[in-house]
């Protein structure tokens, strides 16, 4: 889904959680900001049907639900053809869940702890409809330091890195450190609009979704080098 085509449109959201008070709580919330729930989904299964047929543009998906979960749903939505166009965020109450670094290399575009609050679930379906990804700088850093490869040997290869452009590659080892849009730009001393244009061509170059699947892949590659050291 361009992004053109969601400017002024209802914003759409299927809720997928196993806890029907999580569920209904979700709803309200989002009702009240004016977002339209078109399902809700109790396990995996019901998931993914439900964004096959209400083609929403966000998924809430809870990672722990019985019979399919929602990893397996996750991929399953994502990896339809043709695809559905939704942004996929990963509910969980675990920060630092295994889980969740995996179902970002699945696709997802951020996660979102349950305890959140109104404001920041309002937000954070906004954010990623409007094609941005969902995941604080710090909390990559935790995850690629607890769950990404970290010897050469278990780095993946991938021949899209050969079509960057040199500027392009140094781009993409800075976003791997989490730095935003205006950050990148004072580091590289570009305007934040040449350097949305040259995150905008890696994401198309290696057919990557959002930032998190840039800096995922960029650490599964080895391109950004040992992971960064947590602070205790």
């Amino acid at each position: 889904m361009s992004d053109a085509a969601t400017v002024g449109a209802p914003l759409r959201v299927v809720i997928a959680d196993d806890q029907t008070l999580v569920r209904s709580g979700f709803r309200l919330i989002l009702n009240e900001a004016g977002i339209t729930v078109t399902a809700e989904a109790a396990n995996g299964k019901e998931a993914v049907a439900a964004v096959l047929q209400h083609r929403p543009d966000v998924v809430l998906m809870d990672i722990r639900m019985p019979g399919m979960d929602g990893l397996e749903a996750t991929r399953r939505i994502l990896g339809s053809k043709p695809g559905c166009g939704c942004r996929i965020i990963i509910l969980t109450t675990f920060d630092l869940d295994q889980y969740v670094y995996a179902a970002l290399t699945a696709g997802a575009s951020g996660f979102l702890l349950k305890d959140t609050s109104p404001e920041q679930l309002v937000a954070a379906v906004r954010t990623v409809r409007s094609g941005d990804a969902l995941l604080a700088p710090s909390i990559t850093r935790r995850l690629i330091e607890r769950f990404a490869p970290h010897q050469p040997e278990q780095f993946i290869s991938h021949a899209g890195l050969s079509d960057l452009t040199a500027r392009e590659l140094e781009v993409l080892r800075l976003l791997a450190r989490g730095l935003s849009n205006a950050e990148l730009a004072a580091e590289l001393t570009l305007s934040t609009a040449t350097v949305k244009t040259h995150v905008a061509s890696i994401l198309a170059k290696l057919q990557l979704r959002d930032r998190v699947q840039a800096i995922v892949f960029a650490y599964q590659t080895g391109l950004a080098g040992p992971p960064p050291a947590v602070q205790p």
